[in-house]
C-alpha cells in the first residue's frame, strides 16, 4: 500500500473499533466515547497490539504515518484546549468566590499532595519512572497535579448525561473544576520554565497582555461571522509563540482561549463545534496517546504504579470535598457525590502528562501508568454518582 491508503487504513481503524466495542459492550452507561477511544487507543499501541502483532503493526503505523497522525492530533488538541479556555466561566465563579475558592483549593491541593507523596513512593521504589530531562521536582510536581486536576470537559459530557448541567448543583460544580483548569496550566508553565531562556517567557507573558487586551478589543467590535476565523488565526499565533518561548503550544493555546469572552459565540455554534472535535479529530489523539504507551519498566510495575496513583487520586480528591464541606457545613452526603464528580481526569490530565513526556520529564512507563489511573477514575464516575443523584432527587 502507498502512504495514502496506509494513512486510510489508520484512519479506519482509529473509527471503527473504539465504536464498535462502545456500541457492542454498551459501555456507555459507565464511559462515554471519549473514554473508550483512549483504551482502544493504549490496547492498538505498541505494547499491547505491536507485541501481539507485529508484522501488522508495523505495517499500520508505519513512521509516516504516525507523523502525519501527529500533525492531525496537534492541532485538534490545540482547538479542544481553546475551546476549553473560551468555556471557563470565571465570572461565575467569581460570583460564588467563596464556595468555589474553598471547594476549589481543598479539591485541587488534597489530591496534589497525595499524588506528590505518590510520586516520591515511585522514585524510591525503583527507577524507570523519570524522564532523561526531568528533575524529581519536576516529576513529583507533574504527577501530584495530574492526580489532582479533574477534565472540564469531560465532566461537563457526563453530567450532561446525568441531566444536572444546567441545574444549579451542577453549574457549583463547573465553577470549582474551571479553576482546576486555569491551575494545571499554571503549574505546567512552572514546570516548564526555561532558566536560559526565561527572559524570553517573560517577554511572552508581557506581550501577551497587551496583544490579548487588543484581541478583545478587536473582537468586541467584529461580526459573529469574522469572530471564528480572526480567533483561529489568534490561536496559532499564541500557539506558536507560547512553543517558540519554550512554554509549549498547548499553554498558548488555552490562554488564547481563556481571554475570549464565551457571550461572542453562538452557545449552540459552540458546543456543536466541541462535539465535532470529539467525533472527528480528538480519536486521532487518543490512538497517538497509545502509540506512545510503554511497558518497558514491566507491566506488573505499571499497574502497580497506576494502582497506587488512582488511591492517591480518589482518597485525596475525596478528602479534599469533604473537607471543604466542613467547612462551609454542606448537607449530608453532598461531599461525597461532589468529590465523586471531580474525579473525571481524562483528556487534559492526558494531555498535560503527553507535554511532560514530550520535553522527557517523565518516563513513558509513568506517562502509561497515569493514563490508566486516568480512565480508571473516570470509569469510576459514573456508576457510582449515578444512583446517589437520584436518592437526592437530582435525576
Amino acid at each position: 500500500m502507498n502512504l495514502s491508503e496506509t494513512f486510510l487504513v489508520a484512519m479506519l481503524v482509529i473509527f471503527s473499533v473504539p465504536y464498535l466495542v462502545w456500541r457492542l459492550l454498551h459501555a456507555d452507561h459507565h464511559a462515554p466515547l471519549v473514554v473508550v477511544q483512549i483504551v482502544v487507543g493504549v490496547l492498538l499501541g505498541p505494547g499491547v497490539l505491536g507485541a501481539v502483532f507485529p508484522v501488522y503493526y508495523a505495517t499500520i503505523f508505519k513512521p509516516d504515518v504516525v507523523t502525519a497522525l501527529n500533525g492531525l492530533s496537534w492541532w485538534g488538541v490545540m482547538l479542544f484546549v481553546w475551546v476549553a479556555g473560551i468555556e471557563l466561566d470565571l465570572g461565575g465563579a467569581w460570583a460564588r468566590r467563596r464556595d468555589t475558592g474553598i471547594t476549589a483549593a481543598c479539591a485541587l491541593l488534597v489530591p496534589l499532595a497525595f499524588g506528590s507523596l505518590a510520586a516520591l513512593v515511585l522514585l524510591r521504589t525503583s527507577g524507570g519512572w523519570m524522564g532523561p530531562a526531568g528533575a524529581p521536582w519536576q516529576v513529583v510536581l507533574g504527577i501530584g497535579m495530574a492526580c489532582a486536576v479533574t477534565a472540564l470537559p469531560i465532566l461537563v459530557l457526563l453530567m450532561e448525561r446525568l441531566g444536572i448541567l444546567h441545574q444549579p448543583f451542577g453549574q457549583r460544580i463547573l465553577g470549582y473544576a474551571s479553576i482546576d483548569d486555569v491551575a494545571i496550566w499554571g503549574v505546567l508553565a512552572l514546570i516548564l520554565l526555561d532558566w536560559h531562556r526565561v527572559g524570553l517567557q517573560i517577554g511572552f507573558v508581557l506581550v501577551f497582555a497587551v496583544a490579548a487586551a487588543g484581541m478583545r478589543w478587536l473582537m468586541a467590535r467584529l461580526s459573529a461571522a469574522d469572530r471564528w476565523p480572526v480567533s483561529l488565526i489568534w490561536l496559532a499565533a499564541c500557539g506558536f509563540a507560547a512553543d517558540w518561548t519554550g512554554l509549549h503550544f498547548m499553554v498558548g493555546a488555552f490562554l488564547a482561549g481563556a481571554v475570549l469572552d464565551t457571550g461572542w459565540f453562538d452557545r449552540t455554534a459552540l458546543d456543536r463545534f466541541r462535539d465535532m472535535l470529539l467525533l472527528a479529530v480528538m480519536p486521532v489523539f487518543f490512538l497517538s496517546t497509545g502509540l506512545r504507551t510503554s511497558w518497558s519498566v514491566g507491566g506488573a510495575a505499571v499497574f502497580g504504579a497506576a494502582a497506587l496513583l488512582l488511591v492517591a487520586s480518589v482518597g485525596g480528591k475525596l478528602a479534599g470535598v469533604h473537607l471543604a464541606g466542613r467547612l462551609l457545613r454542606w448537607g449530608r452526603g453532598e461531599a461525597t457525590t461532589i468529590g465523586w464528580l471531580l474525579q473525571t481526569k481524562a483528556l487534559i490530565m492526558i494531555i498535560f502528562v503527553g507535554i511532560l513526556l514530550d520535553k522527557h520529564i517523565v518516563s513513558s512507563a509513568t506517562f502509561t501508568a497515569l493514563l490508566l489511573m486516568a480512565v480508571a477514575s473516570t470509569m469510576l464516575t459514573t456508576p457510582i454518582v449515578a444512583p446517589r443523584l437520584k436518592r437526592a432527587g437530582l435525576r
